[in-house]
């Protein structure tokens, strides 16, 4: 029996009802052409003829981009301009051309072919998610050297359709007209992919993740996309069309209402404070999180700057990165983490020895004690930044006071050394921790007397505290957050946080959750960060609710015996205040 309904990962908010165009779009097929000795440099030419013209297409491709979706994700396709001009990339492919005698097409395509295999067998989601970047490259350099023509969606089907496809390349996204595109949906892809970033700046509803959903739709198909749920349904009936619209219609409304409120201080209904940070993940959310009116950053990650590219990035450009983001929420901290390498994250290029367990591994600060030569340029560079910023250096996977010892005394031996060569540098830099193991929690008191904040990552700390691999779909209902032995960490993490009088948030995703956030209220959070498109509701949620009704929740969970006594208890005292409705958008 035919499927009628696709699940998948709602990356972009929407509906979007109309007839289906399945585009299968692939990578240009390299015919067989070997090269004489006397054609060599006429490949090498061709090949830099066409690096040169799909940079000038990837300029005019950025410039819109930052017409449709912002300056920021505009920045995406810088990454692909390094790409092109990779001296690996280049040198290796027109070496292929030289030694081999590859024709330019030849040579460029196993080149990316190599990238590909390295990227893949890193193992690291970040590296997948950029993927398709190379996908993106490899076909604009391919189809001019091959003279076909780039694709053309409006020429495929008369009048507006739900694209389905494997996966769309960002330069194809955001050049998609919405007249002629009313929803996207793709097979692969990830919330962070690029193409998802650029279809929900652009304003077009997207699923991503919908498994086989080019065997289960053919083109002409009537299909309903519901980009707030991730449901496609397959020739819906009009009652389900009704549905998904009404449903879109109320969600609306209230994205309406949460955005009006984004200039509205985020305080509870019995007039506490809080401070809402933003995660950024890569400096293209760095626009979402401004209109979202962030109080800063509580977690920048950096293994963007490292993980996927043919080198480490330079002190200096570090340094303008980090100054970058710290201007742009002048006024207010930038919390930056330092590089969490290791489980998935290695670079491309990082040779590091197999593991058998690689996240209990060689990972995070590990790795960067144990490779001053990756560590210290970074150190410097966030105390450059820090210089004219409210730059915080943030530790993540500590276990023990030693390593934030180690640390503190590194980052002064690095302040000293630029001051005595006449760099500008920050005269103090705040060193805190990321609490995201049992042992750090365990020891959240002495780890509070050597640290300037402590910054509570839940994603971690539930897996490692509940022995529950969070990317383990079989294990995904004991993946629970609400589990009392959750509560009672985060609850000695905040006494500890107190009895030292610094500040203590939390940065992991109990802090876009919607009942957890009521439960962090009740156990004494002020400070919470998360993902820029949660930034809205998180503020609507903290106007409604008031922090005494929240504390006697929070008070009832932590005697609680079960996840799911905490879970009603939670939902049973936020539902008496907010429409839980509109903060889940399951049907």
């Amino acid at each position: 029996m035919a499927r009628r309904v696709v699940r998948g990962i709602p990356v972009s908010p929407g509906v979007a009802v109309g007839p289906a165009l399945v585009w299968r779009w692939e990578v240009p097929s390299v015919p067989d052409r070997p090269i004489g000795p006397g054609d060599v440099e006429r490949e090498v030419a061709r090949l830099r003829a066409a690096l040169s013209v799909s940079k000038e297409r990837l300029t005019a491709v950025r410039a819109r981009a930052a017409e449709r979706a912002g300056p920021e994700e505009a920045r995406i396709f810088d990454a692909q301009v390094l790409i092109l001009e990779d001296p690996d990339l280049v040198g290796g492919a027109e070496r292929l051309i030289r030694e081999n005698h590859f024709s330019a097409e030849r040579a460029f395509e196993l080149k990316l072919l190599e990238w590909k295999g390295l990227w893949m067998t890193a193992g690291s989601t970040l590296l997948r998610d950029r993927l398709i970047d190379l996908t993106d490259v490899e076909i604009r350099v391919l189809a001019h050297l091959l003279g076909v023509d780039e694709p053309d969606i409006t020429a495929e089907h008369d009048g507006p359709v739900v694209l389905v496809a494997r996966d769309l390349t960002p330069s194809l996204t955001v050049q998609l007209d919405r007249e002629a595109v009313l929803a996207i949906a793709c097979e692969q892809g990830t919330r962070t992919s690029h193409a998802a970033i650029l279809a929900h700046s652009i304003g077009i509803p997207a699923i991503v993740g919908l498994p086989d959903v080019l065997g289960a739709v053919t083109t002409g198909q009537l299909v309903a996309l519901d980009g707030w749920t991730g449901v496609l349904r397959i020739e819906p009936s009009p009652d389900e069309i009704a549905a998904t619209r009404s449903r879109d219609a109320r969600l609306r409304a209230h994205a309406r209402e949460l955005e009006a409120g984004a200039d509205q201080p985020a305080v509870t209904a019995d007039g506490e404070p809080l401070t809402l940070r933003a995660n950024l993940d890569l400096p293209e959310e760095l626009a979402a999180a401004r209109r979202g009116g962030a109080d800063g950053v509580g977690l920048l990650r950096t293994e963007f700057l490292v993980v996927g590219r043919g080198r480490m990035p330079t002190e200096d450009e570090q340094a303008a990165l980090y100054r970058r983001i710290g201007e742009a929420f002048a006024g207010h901290d930038v919390v930056v983490r330092t590089f969490d390498l290791g489980g998935d994250k290695f670079p491309a290029t990082f040779r590091a020895m197999a593991e058998g367990n690689p996240f209990l591994g060689w990972r995070a600060i590990r790795v960067c004690l144990d490779q001053p030569e990756v560590f210290r340029p970074q150190v410097r560079a966030i105390l450059r930044a820090a210089a004219t910023t409210r730059l915080k250096l943030m530790i993540p996977l500590v276990t023990t006071v030693e390593e934030v010892d180690a640390v503190r005394a590194l980052v002064e031996e690095e302040r000293a050394a630029l001051r005595a060569s006449g760099v500008e540098a920050a005269e103090s830099l705040p060193v805190g921790v990321m609490v995201e193991t049992p042992a750090a929690v365990l020891v959240a008191d002495r780890l509070a007397e050597v640290s300037d904040f402590l910054s509570v990552g839940t994603n971690d700390l539930v897996q490692y505290t509940l022995a529950v691999d969070r990317g383990n779909a079989r294990l995904a209902a004991r993946f629970t957050p609400h589990h009392p032995a959750i509560l009672r960490s985060l609850a000695e993490v905040r006494a500890a946080g107190r009895a030292a009088g610094i500040e203590v948030s939390v940065c992991g995703e109990m802090a876009s959750d919607p009942l957890s956030i009521y439960l962090l209220l009740g156990l004494g959070y002020r400070v919470l960060s998360v993902a820029a498109p949660s930034l809205p509701l998180v503020r609507w949620l903290v106007r409604q609710v008031r922090v005494r009704d929240a504390a006697a929740c929070a008070l009832q969970s932590l005697h609680a015996r079960t996840a799911q006594e905490v879970t009603a208890a939670a939902r049973e005292a936020l539902g008496a205040v907010v429409d839980l409705r509109l903060l889940e958008h399951a049907e």
